[in-house]
C-alpha cells in the first residue's frame, strides 16, 4: 500500500518546553454570541496570554463553538422512529437523541452496547456522531450540541479576530472528545483548524540514529487539542486555552487532511 499524501510546508524546530493555560472570563455561550469577540476580550482579560507570540496555538472547545453557532437540537419536538425507541428501551437511552444521531449519520458504522457509531458528513467516525448533551447550559436535558456545520471556517473566524485585535496571527484549533478503538476513555481532538498544518509528516527525514523516518505522521492538531484540555477539564466551565511552545506547521491547513480516505481504511 503506498503511503497516503501529507501536506508539507516548513519545519519547525522541536520545543524543550511546552506551557498550556486556560483563558479567564469566558461566559455562558448562547445562539447568535459573538464568540471570536468574547475569546478576544479572553485573551486581554487572561494574566500572560498577551501579548501573543508565535509559538501560540488558541484551541477553542466544539461546544461553545456550536452554542454560539446555533448548532443545537431541542429533543423535546424530535419523533424517534421505532428503531431508535428499541435501541433506547434496550440500552436506557434517550430515544430522541437516538434519533437524531441516525439522521445526522453520513453512515451507520455500529449500534451495540448502547453506543451508536457513525460517520459524520465531515468524514469522523466518533459515538454519537458528535451530538451532545453535556455542557450545554441551563436547558441541559432536552437540549443539545451538533457538530460544527464547517469547523475549519469556525476556526478560521475566531483567527481573523484575534489577529485583527493583537496584531499577531494566532492559529486556532477546534477540539471535541473522541473516544479510541480499543482503548478506554475519551481525549480531545482537533475537529477544526485554521493557521496550521494538522499533521506533521516526518517520513523521509532521519530519527535520532540517523535512521531514515518510512511512515511517521505526527498528529500535531490532536496533540495540540489534548494538551489543552488538561488545562480545561470537563467540569471547570473553561472552553479555550493557549498552548504556547509547541513546534507546528504554519500553513492554510484543513482537518480534512487528517481524514482517512476509504482505500487506505483496514477496518471498512
Amino acid at each position: 500500500m503506498a503511503d497516503a499524501p501529507v501536506p508539507g510546508g516548513e519545519e519547525r524546530r522541536e520545543p524543550a518546553r511546552l506551557e498550556v493555560f486556560a483563558l479567564e472570563g469566558i461566559p455562558e455561550i448562547a445562539p447568535g454570541d459573538d464568540l471570536a469577540a468574547i475569546v478576544v476580550a479572553a485573551l486581554r482579560a487572561t494574566p500572560h496570554a498577551l501579548p501573543a507570540r508565535d509559538d501560540d496555538v488558541l484551541v477553542v472547545t466544539q461546544k461553545v463553538v456550536s452554542k454560539a453557532e446555533g448548532a443545537i437540537a431541542d429533543l423535546t419536538v424530535i419523533e424517534p422512529r421505532p428503531e431508535a425507541i428499541a435501541f433506547a428501551e434496550r440500552w436506557d437511552r434517550d430515544p430522541r437523541q437516538v434519533e437524531l444521531v441516525l439522521r445526522h449519520a453520513k453512515r451507520v458504522v455500529r449500534m451495540a452496547n448502547g453506543l451508536v457509531i457513525t460517520e459524520t458528513k465531515h468524514g469522523f467516525v466518533c459515538a454519537n456522531g458528535g451530538i451532545d448533551a453535556s455542557n450545554v447550559g441551563p436547558d441541559s436535558g432536552s437540549i443539545v450540541t451538533l457538530l460544527p456545520d464547517d469547523p475549519d471556517a469556525s476556526a478560521g473566524r475566531i483567527r481573523a479576530a484575534v489577529r485583527e485585535a493583537t496584531g499577531v496571527d494566532v492559529p486556532v484549533v477546534i477540539s471535541d472528545s473522541f473516544g479510541r478503538p480499543w482503548r478506554f476513555g475519551i481525549m480531545d481532538v482537533a475537529i477544526g483548524v485554521s493557521g496550521l498544518l494538522p499533521l506533521d509528516d516526518l517520513r523521509g527525514s532521519a530519527d535520532h540514529d540517523g535512521r531514515v523516518m518510512k511512515s511517521t505522521v505526527r498528529a500535531v492538531a490532536d496533540e495540540l487539542a489534548s494538551a489543552a484540555e488538561l488545562a480545561l477539564g470537563k467540569r471547570s466551565a473553561r472552553p479555550a486555552a493557549i498552548v504556547r511552545g509547541a513546534a507546528f506547521t504554519r500553513s492554510e491547513g484543513t482537518i480534512r487532511d487528517v481524514v482517512m480516505p476509504e482505500s487506505f481504511d483496514l477496518f471498512r
